[in-house]
């Protein structure tokens, strides 16, 4: 599995971002990525890989995760966040978030009610809710249900809305409010019911923009 780790300048100990990108099927490559360069310009190092879901790696790395999302791609973010912690002295293991947009989104959602190690997470623009998301975006029907199954008692066994309950990471949840792939609502939703749970969470709406 590839990854990457941008660190600032500086001898550190630097604090620590694992960032998930979007898709599922999509990539993280040696091209300049904008989000990492603000990122380490603001003193964090960026810790990103292509865990098992990814494109670029054949069809069977690609279906991995299919009918069974938050399983080895949990696995994999986790095992290259410990691998690079454990290999990179200049990175603060105890100073760690996380973050991801759509269906980095969903994994970070996912990790932060799984594990409790992070200092605080962004969820962005995300696809929390595999039920409610059905004829709600813009992509289709068939999205959904094609990662997370047509059965909706396997459906909810891979849904963030589903195991809030147990998050305890301080949240910001970040949308836009037109945004038609994955719909305000499943921003909404998840933050009133991480509030509801108790934990230190913000929505942050941007009006009338399509993306966040």
């Amino acid at each position: 599995m590839h990854g990457w780790v941008s660190v600032p300048d500086g001898a550190g100990p630097h604090p620590v971002l694992l960032m998930i990108h979007g898709g599922p099927f999509a990539q993280y490559t040696v091209g300049l990525f904008d989000e990492t360069q603000v990122y380490t310009s603001a003193g964090y190092a960026v810790v990103y890989c292509n865990p098992r879901g990814s494109a670029g790696y054949g069809r069977e790395h690609g279906l991995a995760i299919k009918e069974r999302m938050g399983t080895v791609d949990l696995d994999d973010v986790l095992g290259f966040l410990d691998g690079v912690l454990a290999s990179h002295p200049e990175l603060d293991a105890d100073r760690v978030g996380i973050l991801g947009g759509s269906y980095g989104g969903y994994l970070t959602a996912w990790t932060i009610a799984h594990d409790h190690r992070f200092a605080a997470a962004v969820v962005e623009r995300g696809f929390l809710d595999p039920e409610v998301f059905i004829g709600t975006s813009d992509i289709g029907s068939f999205f959904s249900q094609e990662y997370t199954g047509a059965d909706p008692a396997h459906r909810v066994t891979q849904s963030p809305q589903a195991v809030v309950d147990q998050v305890r990471t301080p949240t910001l949840v970040v949308h836009s409010e037109q945004d038609l792939r994955c719909p305000l609502s499943q921003a909404e939703r998840y933050y009133a019911a991480l509030r509801r749970g108790g934990v230190d969470a913000e929505l942050l709406v941007f009006p009338g923009r399509t993306t966040s």
